[in-house]
């Protein structure tokens, strides 16, 4: 058996356990991405540099990202849509090749009426039709898809990680 590192305690799916005081620094970046280090310790009850230590373990672990979120209206991304797609076969290489694709979002993997579930944002209808019809559908394995378009984003948030 491979042994662990004390530092890295793992679940026993795999995946890397949180405690509660890097879940507490979490939420407090979930607030506000670029609050400093110093300010989170003080809500958290770290130093700074064990904030800065533990939230770049994170980061090493895949736990979470630092990301600008933008809403894809106000920068010139007028379509959206989430595709379920039915794959013949293998999924891996049908998600490996939407994962090529600069369009996609994300890509879920599903037990229901898809195999495949792909958010996908584009400039404009002619560029979502381009990316369906295309290249979506002609990929090896792909038997079917069906194309649910937004017509207005109600919600989105990422807060769901310290619920």
């Amino acid at each position: 058996m491979a042994s662990r590192s004390a530092d890295s305690p793992r679940t026993g799916n795999g995946s890397p356990t949180v405690d509660a005081v890097s879940l507490a620094i979490i939420e407090q970046l979930q607030e506000d991405g670029r609050r400093p280090y110093a300010a989170i310790g003080k809500a958290v009850g770290l130093s700074e540099a064990a904030v800065r230590q533990r939230v770049q373990k994170l980061l090493d672990q895949g736990v979470m990202q630092i990301v600008a979120v933008t809403d894809p209206l106000t920068v010139g991304f007028r379509r959206q849509a989430m595709l379920g797609i039915n794959v013949e076969g293998d999924l891996d290489p049908v998600a490996e090749a939407l994962s090529a694709m600069p369009e996609v979002e994300y890509i879920v993997i599903t037990a229901g009426s898809f195999d495949l579930m792909v958010e996908v944002v584009c400039e404009d209808d002619d560029q979502l039709l381009d990316v369906i019809n295309k290249r979506v559908r002609t990929l090896p394995g792909v038997r079917s898809t069906e194309s649910f378009v937004y017509l207005k984003l109600k919600k989105q948030t990422y807060m769901w990680g310290t619920r």
